[in-house]
C-alpha cells in the first residue's frame, strides 16, 4: 500500500464534511502546482535572459558582496 492509499484510507474514516475539505485542500494544492509548473515553462526565455545579464554584471564587476550568503 503506498503513502497516498494509506493517507486515503484514513481520510475516508472521516465525515463527509472533513473527507471535502481536506479533498479541496488537496485540490488547490495540485492547482497550484499546474499554475507554477506553467508560469516557469512560460518564462523560461525570460529567466535564461535575466541570468545572462545577472553572469555579464558579475564579469564586469558591477556586483558588490551584500553578505545575504554569509550566515
Amino acid at each position: 500500500m503506498t503513502l497516498f492509499q494509506q493517507a486515503m484510507a484514513e481520510v475516508n474514516r472521516l465525515p463527509k464534511d472533513q473527507q471535502n475539505a481536506i479533498a479541496a485542500l488537496i485540490l488547490d494544492e495540485l492547482e497550484d502546482e499546474r499554475r507554477w509548473d506553467q508560469s516557469f515553462a512560460s518564462s523560461q526565455d525570460q529567466l535564461s535572459s535575466l541570468a545572462a545579464k545577472a553572469r555579464d554584471d558579475i564579469r564586469k564587476g558591477r556586483v558588490r558582496k551584500m553578505g545575504f550568503d554569509e550566515l
